[in-house]
């Protein structure tokens, strides 16, 4: 179906990040601070990463299964600031 299957694959950890960001300024715009509709698929969207993390580095084969795991150890960082700032920002003025 996809011609390219494999960069779908290796692209959806940052897509699931990037859709992380959209989601918060989309939501922020929309509901209130802290709502929970706005907050849990922020909650669910890091360890969805993660996971799909692990998926690419046990599908891979060979040396390519390192590349996976520095890919991982690269985003999973990223991912994990971007993510605490989203959650910052769909929170607003909740915690003050």
């Amino acid at each position: 179906m996809f011609p390219y299957p494999e960069q779908y694959r290796v692209a959806l950890p940052p897509i699931t990040t990037g859709f992380m960001v959209i989601w918060a300024i989309l939501s922020h715009a929309i509901f209130v601070d802290a709502s929970p509709f706005a907050l849990y698929p922020l909650l669910c969207l890091f360890p969805a990463a993660i996971g799909v993390h692990l998926y690419l580095i046990l599908i891979a084969k060979g040396m390519s299964r390192l590349d996976q795991c520095f890919y991982a150890l690269v985003h999973i960082p990223l991912a994990f600031v971007v993510w605490t700032f989203t959650i910052m920002h769909v929170n607003g003025h909740a915690f003050s």
